[in-house]
């Protein structure tokens, strides 16, 4: 991995099982200032060959998240906005078959482990298919208001968001809650398709570097994310119906609020010039939902998720 210059650098051993309204900060920073945060994998180092099988492992131990970071200055009703300026995975990771998990579990024989090869830029899956890298992090969240949620479940603070999109380059902006916001990130991808449908992506530890604004008096109910051209609303719910439909209405209030649609034009713009996806559609188990988003382009009437 390269080495990069950040303020702050906090160990893969400074971590969070769960995001809830009572976070203790290991930091404290100022707007504007990085953080590198060095990350394990999902099952924190419990998988090391593909003789290693979910089966024997501790679940107890999945979807460790590195920090939480306070921001000075971040306050309820504020956003906190997080940029991913760096993703760098280390050089060996794995995917798994889960029994029960998945929408192709009933064809296959499960479990199984599958390690891959990261280095310059590209994945080795075997002999025969080698494809990109795309790294990303599944888990990037604040605290809550209420309910503690554990690292393996979306919500509206955030958590396992596992979009694809969340790679260099991106800005989310999270809902403050709490004071000083109190960001952690982990669940690293050296990739991951749309749906992740046997539940993991190509799992591996690295290192990310985030760089930390707020954005004050202003915040949506869901993480919203900010690429080049265009801006992501998300939503979850046990069903994609249901997901969809809040993240529909999230991405319309928000068109409304901010850049003085009617929502009568709000829904037509939505159905004739954005699109709907997935991020995460496993539902492995009770309690995981499908992970919905919306994508918007960066228009002349539509350059950002907020007006400044």
């Amino acid at each position: 991995m390269t080495v990069t210059t950040a303020d702050h650098v906090l160990s893969r051993d400074q971590i969070i099982w769960a995001f809830g309204p009572e976070l203790e900060p290991v930091l404290e920073v100022e707007p504007g200032e990085t953080v590198t945060f060095q990350t394990n994998d999902c099952f924190t180092g419990q998988i090391t060959s593909e003789d290693d099988l979910v089966t024997s492992i501790d679940f107890g131990r999945v979807n460790s998240a590195t920090g939480p970071v306070a921001v000075r200055g971040a306050e309820p009703g504020d956003s906190l906005v997080a940029e991913i300026l760096d993703v760098r995975p280390v050089e060996v990771g794995f995917a798994c078959l889960i029994p029960g998990f998945g929408q192709l579990i009933d064809l296959v024989a499960s479990p199984v482990t599958r390690l891959f090869r990261v280095e310059d830029g590209w994945i080795e899956m075997n002999e025969r298919v080698r494809f990109p890298a795309r790294p990303m992090v599944g888990v990037v969240g604040v605290a809550t208001d209420g309910e503690t949620l554990t690292n393996g479940l979306a919500g509206r603070h955030g958590g396992n968001l596992d979009n694809h999109l969340h790679g260099k380059g991106a800005r989310i902006f999270f809902p403050v809650r709490q004071e000083g916001g109190l960001f952690a990130v982990g669940d690293m991808h050296a990739s991951m398709g749309d749906g992740e449908i046997c539940f993991t992506g190509v799992e591996i530890a690295g290192e990310v570097d985030i760089r930390f604004e707020l954005l004050k008096g202003k915040q949506a109910t869901w993480p919203v994310t900010e690429l080049e051209d265009r801006w992501v609303a998300h939503a979850t719910a046990e069903e994609y119906d249901d997901a969809l439909k809040l993240c529909s209405e999230e991405a319309a209030r928000l068109l409304v609020d901010q850049w003085g649609f009617t929502i009568e034009d709000a829904f037509i713009f939505l159905s004739v010039a954005c699109d709907a996806g997935v991020a995460q559609a496993c539902k492995p188990a009770p309690g995981f939902g499908t992970i919905a988003r919306f994508a918007i382009p960066k228009l002349d009437a539509t350059p950002g998720p907020f007006r400044s």
